[in-house]
């Protein structure tokens, strides 16, 4: 890593110091949550819509940091000599330019790579590429923001030939920032496309803001038949440029004159500078690889490589992992799987990533050696065994030669293997219970035997949770809140179908002030996998009142009756003031305290010292349909008037929250001390689609294909009889899934292939059908219920319901994985 003096940093920034502390700064930290190496970090308490880094000071000084990069240093804290301050007037511009400077100081190429798909994998086969015969640094998985670029700028060290680092755009006037963070010799850009095109007036000013990376590039690579990209580089800021282009029409540096596919690799021809011409085989057959091959065909060319070690560093391409995947394991485990890609930059996400899962004391590491990190194996795996120190982890199993060799630098019960096989040969499964698993490996040492070997069985149907888009969710309704109102995130039900203490665990890590859920045994099982966030029961049964106190949940309480047996159950537990949640019922009228209840319930409340009023709330009824508006509006008068009268009654601060999803979009007036997320955080709003993502993709594929006549049926009842010679799918989900009957006989559709295709005949209990007929599809291809592409709210269109009840409905014998970028 690199080292600077805080005194150097001070300089470098023109800040004003507060502080005489003489600190080396190696690691820049962003976020208090993902603290490694205190005594050698530097906290940028960065203010963003959403936070203020400010507000984190305490939490990391706690862990030991004493260096930050402030705009003011906050009243309350408490700081000693050996702090430092360093006070600039905006942190992230503090960041952006102490990266700049760093890279000022690195002489050698650097590669940036922008574009609106494909750019992380061509970062990534840039790196597979090269690494074998130079130094390569790059951009840690999708680093590629105002933050991440200057992070992983940060990371380029003395020893690095050359460094690769990706760039990514959501708004125009970004792109100049990460150009002088970036200073790129060599610049690449993908594609332009729709991601991220919202606030964008069109595709060209898009296309005008990635190329700003480029303006003092020595040289340009972009595939010529993008006509937008094309026709913008021949603006007068990039004459003195060279541009290399590839195509598959003429008149470009790679000529590309055919392409055939076959399984599972695809076959290139063409010809270089008009006089040389290939032949390149690539293991992989869409469109999107063969498009990012050629870019780094082209880029590889430039850079000097010949035809045949060009061929022998595409025949070894691999797959790139997008994500880190959460799945079930053998014995009550759960896998963290990224088994395709070891260095010690994505291994700190990975360990962080661990560290957030609290559902198992227990966390064990299996990691192989780390290949190519251009360093000496013995200082490399020092730090590893630093980074394992400072998280915590229980057990460490190393697999390959050098981790052997280095065994002594791990603690005494680590175990270390030479190969992946002797590991699965000598390992007994059951030796793994109730813990949390990460699979860490180098693609060389096919990890994805042990995930095999490690995870627990089930069906082929699957629900995959996009957690980076359940964060999105969560702060594009957080951006609509007043400074200082609390939220609460509804999981109960499962957390919607999406899940328990996974949700749970996202949820608590981003800081959310309360959970919800629907009965107290929901809660347990959040407890019990290290949730420490307070827990609202929604539905709270008397029977479960001593599970309630016990584990100090908030119960809500509804009704004179409950009030009563709640108040027995708190003073026969020896406890005063414990808090509960009033609900008002303002017009809804399913449970809650009625107006004229009012008087009552507040001689009560004042004649007990056993309850405390946490908060006031009601539910909206139709906050999402504009027809209902004004008795939405009629509902918060209500609510205001049960409210204040109760908090005028009591002689303590009272929280009031009345607002759902829809309500938090729609009525920001009444958003109180508090709203309560729920449908919107699992990506459904009612307001704007496009400003939420989808969270859910709900997943199978194809057992079998046959061919049937005309005449003959398909399915119990014969309910379908087909009227041509049709082709027929079998799908391994039914309604015992989740796949509700109504969906037969030609009322639902799902995608196959692009295509959408109906279910026909009746719904089985573990089964159903479509109608294939026309489509390109073989066993085993992949078949979306619903997902990104084609929305739950399509498929609950379809069933004439809600997505609650599609979302809801999915089986809990269907395998949840959950995945983070």
């Amino acid at each position: 890593m690199p080292s600077y003096s805080i005194r150097k940093i001070g300089e470098i920034l023109k800040s004003k110091q507060i502080g005489d502390a003489d600190i080396t700064i190696k690691n820049l930290l962003t976020d208090s949550r993902n603290v490694i190496y205190p005594s050698n970090s530097l906290f940028f308490a960065i203010k963003g819509d959403r936070h203020d880094g400010h507000t984190f000071i305490g939490d990391v000084y706690e862990k030991g940091v004493k260096a930050f990069v402030v705009e003011y240093v906050p009243e309350s804290f408490q700081y000693d000599p050996n702090s430092v301050f360093l006070v600039v007037e905006n942190v992230l511009i503090a960041l952006q330019e102490l990266a700049a400077y760093h890279r000022l100081q690195f002489t050698r190429p650097v590669i940036a790579v922008t574009g609106s798909n494909g750019k992380t994998v061509v970062k990534e086969w840039l790196y597979q590429a090269m690494h074998t015969d130079k130094h390569v640094v790059r951009s840690p998985k999708s680093y590629n923001s105002q933050i991440g670029v200057p992070l992983s700028v940060w990371q380029i060290e003395d020893f690095n030939d050359i460094a690769i680092i990706e760039a990514g755009i959501s708004m125009p006037g970004e792109m100049e920032k990460l150009e002088k963070i970036i200073q790129p010799t060599v610049g690449l850009i993908t594609n332009i496309g729709e991601p991220h095109q919202e606030n964008f007036t069109d595709y060209k000013q898009k296309c005008d803001e990635k190329l700003k990376l480029f303006t003092h590039c020595k040289t340009i690579i972009y595939c010529k038949d993008h006509l937008l990209i094309d026709e913008a580089l021949k603006s007068p800021a990039f004459a003195s440029i060279a541009k290399k282009a590839w195509s598959k029409e003429t008149g470009a540096d790679v000529n590309v004159q055919s392409i055939s596919s076959s399984q599972d690799k695809t076959v290139i021809q063409g010809v270089h500078n008009d006089d040389c011409s290939f032949t390149f085989e690539i293991p992989f057959t869409d469109e999107a690889s063969i498009e990012n091959s050629l870019h780094l065909i082209t880029l590889l060319f430039t850079l000097g490589y010949d035809i045949a070690a060009i061929e022998k560093m595409l025949s070894q391409l691999s797959p790139v992992a997008m994500r880190l995947e959460l799945k079930q394991g053998v014995n009550n485990c759960s896998i963290i799987n990224d088994s395709y890609n070891s260095d010690l930059g994505s291994l700190t996400i990975a360990l962080d990533y661990l560290e957030h899962q609290k559902q198992h004391a227990r966390k064990t590491v299996i990691l192989s050696d780390i290949l190519q990190s251009g360093r000496s194996s013995e200082s490399l795996y020092r730090e590893v065994s630093g980074l394992l120190a400072q998280k915590n982890i229980s057990r460490f199993i190393g697999i390959g030669p050098e981790l052997c060799k280095y065994k002594s630098f791990f603690k005494e019960d680590s175990r270390f293997y030479t190969d992946t096989t002797s590991f699965i040969n000598d390992i007994n499964r059951e030796s793994f219970v109730n813990e949390t698993i990460l699979l860490k490996g180098s693609r060389a040492f096919q990890f994805e035997n042990i995930l095999v070997f490690l995870e627990k069985k089930v069906h082929e149907t699957v629900l995959e949770i996009n957690l980076n888009a359940l964060v999105h969710n969560l702060n594009y309704f957080r951006s609509l809140l007043k400074p200082g109102v609390k939220m609460v995130a509804m999981v109960k039900a499962f957390s919607y179908g999406s899940g328990s203490f996974e949700i749970a665990n996202v949820l608590q890590f981003q800081r959310v002030d309360y959970l919800a859920v629907a009965f107290a045994d929901e809660g347990v099982a959040l407890r019990d996998a290290g949730i420490t966030v307070p827990i609202m029961v929604m539905n709270p049964e008397k029977s479960s009142f001593n599970t309630i106190i016990r584990n100090h949940f908030e119960p809500e309480i509804y009704s004179f009756k409950e009030l009563e047996s709640f108040k027995v159950a708190v003073e026969k537990a020896g406890q005063k003031h414990f808090p509960v949640h009033l609900k008002m019922d303002t017009g809804m009228h399913r449970l809650g305290f009625m107006r004229e209840e009012l008087d009552t319930l507040v001689d009560w409340l004042r004649s007990t010292d056993a309850i405390k009023v946490q908060s006031v709330f009601s539910h909206l009824a139709g906050s999402d349909e504009t027809q209902f508006d004004e008795f939405t509006r009629m509902q918060i008068d209500n609510f205001r008037y049960a409210s204040d009268k109760i908090r005028n009654s009591l002689n303590y601060p009272i929280i009031r929250h009345i607002l759902n999803s829809a309500g938090i979009e729609r009525f920001p007036e009444a958003q109180f001390e508090m709203v309560r997320l729920g449908i919107g955080l699992y990506g459904i709003s009612a307001v704007d689609q496009s400003q939420v993502k989808n969270v859910s993709t709900l997943k199978t594929n194809i057992l079998q294909i046959k061919e049937i006549d005309m005449n003959e049926s398909v399915g119990y009842s014969r309910r379908f009889i087909a009227n041509r010679k049709t082709t027929i799918g079998i799908l391994p989900i039914g309604y015992a899934d989740g796949m509700h009957r109504i969906l037969g006989n030609g009322v639902g559709k799902l995608m196959v292939n692009g295509y959408f295709v109906p279910i026909i005949g009746s719904i089985c209990m573990d089964m159903c059908m479509v109608d294939l007929t026309g489509v390109v599809a073989n066993e085993g291809d992949e078949v979306t219920i619903f997902g990104e592409g084609y929305p739950v709210t399509e498929l609950a269109k379809q069933m004439k319901t809600i997505p609650y009840e599609v979302l809801t409905s999915i089986s809990p014998r269907v395998k949840r994985i959950y995945y983070q970028e």
